[in-house]
């Protein structure tokens, strides 16, 4: 990731007075706002937005604010001006889902940075804020494959990110058993756990004994699915940690500490160095992302099977194996 120098808006204090926000003071405010597709009182991927932006509040002295909502784009470019419009230096859309709308709002204000979740693109001032999952999720697939007999995936929406970490799994359980049988459900939704959780139910049913979500909020459901199936099916906990709620049925659980690579970030734009390409965090980031086990599973990962994910953990940050296409 490479960094360029840059200034922010010299007026900013002056727009700050125009649009009612008291006296103009000599040095700008850092400000940076949040999008959210859902509730941020939601664990799962909403969740670890809002705690990032409360470390940045924290540990960057920054002023913050956040908005709700829904999956409609022109909601998404209104809410990106507004920000931008109060002189906001930093707005994070959290998803792939507002790219386009970051894209077509940003032109109009050079000055303020915008972030996307999820995301590949380096357009002028969009830059993308890529965790790459499809490297955890191979991890996930090597397991699953060395302990089960088939797994089955279940996503919210078909979008690149989520496909890219499911793409991932496959060809870490394909890496183990060419044959290994793995089913993929997209449900159309990232808040509808019913939907999630019975379609883990129809995989179970037909032989899966992995089932694992990408899915936001709605893959609470197919933790339940699991937890209810019972001892022999296992799942892994995506972005947060599920543990409690199914402590017998969770092999392991891919955590991504997003607000420490936020707060990396976004304290460099505040200094004036903004990222000149998209930025990628991986399995070399350890203090970003995280993959551990449950030793309180009905059936843990064994030791040797650890031992062979570390190898190929090693592999993926060498770059001897690629999780995902370039």
């Amino acid at each position: 990731m490479k960094l360029k120098r840059r200034g922010f808006l010299a007026g900013a204090a002056v727009l700050a007075v125009a649009i009612g926000f008291g006296p103009a003071k000599a040095q700008s405010e850092f400000k940076m706002g949040l999008l959210v597709p859902g509730s941020v009182a939601e664990e799962g991927w909403n969740r670890i937005a809002y705690e990032a932006l409360k470390r940045v509040e924290k540990e960057l002295g920054a002023k913050i604010s956040y908005v709700e909502l829904h999956e409609n784009p022109a909601a998404f470019e209104n809410a990106f001006r507004d920000y931008a419009s109060q002189g906001y230096q930093v707005v994070l859309g959290h998803g792939f889902q507002f790219q386009d709308a970051a894209l077509t709002v940003a032109p109009e204000f050079p000055d303020t940075t915008f972030l996307i979740s999820s995301s590949y693109v380096h357009e002028g001032n969009v830059i993308g804020l890529n965790t790459d999952a499809s490297q955890p999720f191979y991890l996930m697939g090597v397991i699953a494959a060395k302990m089960g007999k088939g797994a089955g995936l279940v996503g919210g929406i078909e979008i690149p990110p989520i496909k890219q970490a499911f793409e991932g799994f496959m060809d870490g359980a394909k890496s183990v058993d060419p044959n290994f049988p793995v089913s993929t459900v997209y449900i159309g939704s990232f808040t509808d756990a019913t939907a999630a959780k019975e379609a883990a139910l129809s995989m179970i049913s037909q032989g899966s004994d992995f089932v694992v979500p990408n899915a936001n909020s709605a893959g609470l459901g197919v933790i339940q699915a699991v937890r209810e199936a019972g001892t022999g099916i296992g799942t892994f906990s995506v972005y947060s940690d599920y543990t409690e709620v199914a402590p017998k049925n969770i092999a392991g659980t891919f955590v991504a500490d997003y607000g420490q690579g936020i707060v990396r970030i976004v304290s460099g734009i505040r200094d004036g160095a903004v990222p000149e390409t998209n930025v990628d965090f991986g399995l070399k980031d350890e203090d970003v992302i995280k993959f551990t086990y449950n030793d309180g599973a009905d059936k843990p990962v064994p030791e040797d099977i650890r031992k062979y994910v570390e190898q190929v953990r090693a592999k993926i940050v060498a770059g001897e194996i690629q999780t995902r296409a370039k």
